[in-house]
């Protein structure tokens, strides 16, 4: 009987994870915060606006709003409009949680012996109190926007964080659930996957690159060999 042929062995997955409306719930109040933010400074525009732009870095947003609305602002008076945002987020932090599976799906990665890390356009000081919702000690794996030089949906987050697990970003899975970090994604060379959970719909994620796309993070713990995650052992 001729025995099967063996093959070498890829690495295992690692994934990279978005944080704001892939891991925690919180996209909603990150937009209030930002239309609060505006609003000081005589900028009025829609939620849904505000909205459509979740997930790029604070900077980068601000500039697109800015020629939406054809105003033009100082260097000095973003850094205090980002400031601003900043403050209402944290006004409203007590309400922010964990979107469900998000804890149990990072605990089942780490039992199978999968790394991941979280790759946030978010600032330390707003992304970092998001790891206790999730139950992760404060030195976890996480890569924020102070520590790049750009944001999505540039690819610099993702391939940090993938330089921080120590693996190629062609053998990464990156979760998000926005447009922006799956063109970042798809920049980075690594896989996309994404969840319906920060308001995106499944159409806009798939055009944008997302392999497959999930309601929420409990609905792809639950499909997670979809994405070639096995048991130990199997």
């Amino acid at each position: 009987m001729t025995s099967p042929v063996r093959y070498p062995q890829p690495p295992p997955p690692a994934f990279l994870f978005d944080l704001d409306g892939t891991l925690i719930d919180s996209v909603y109040q990150h937009v209030i915060a930002w239309r609060t933010a505006l609003s000081s400074v005589g900028i009025d525009l829609s939620v849904w606006r505000v909205h459509r732009r979740i997930g790029m870095s604070g900077g980068l947003f601000v500039s697109a709003l800015l020629r939406e609305t054809g105003l033009v602002l100082s260097g000095s008076e973003i850094e205090a409009l980002q400031a601003a945002h900043a403050a209402a987020y944290l006004a409203q932090a007590d309400s922010v949680t964990a979107l469900p599976g998000a804890a149990e799906l990072l605990a089942t990665l780490t039992r199978r012996g999968i790394r991941w890390a979280i790759a946030t356009s978010g600032m330390a000081a707003t992304a970092r109190p998001a790891l206790r919702l999730l139950g992760l000690p404060a030195d976890a794996p996480m890569v924020t926007r102070d520590m790049v030089a750009h944001a999505k949906p540039d690819p610099d987050l993702f391939l940090a964080a993938a330089a921080l697990l120590d693996t190629d970003p062609r053998h990464a899975m990156v979760v998000g659930d926005s447009v922006w970090d799956l063109l970042a994604a798809r920049r980075a060379g690594s896989l996309g996957i994404g969840v319906m959970s920060g308001g995106y719909g499944r159409e806009e994620l798939e055009r944008a690159g997302a392999y497959r796309v999930y309601a929420d993070p409990a609905d792809l713990l639950s499909r997670i060999y979809e994405v070639g995650v096995r048991e130990l052992g199997e």
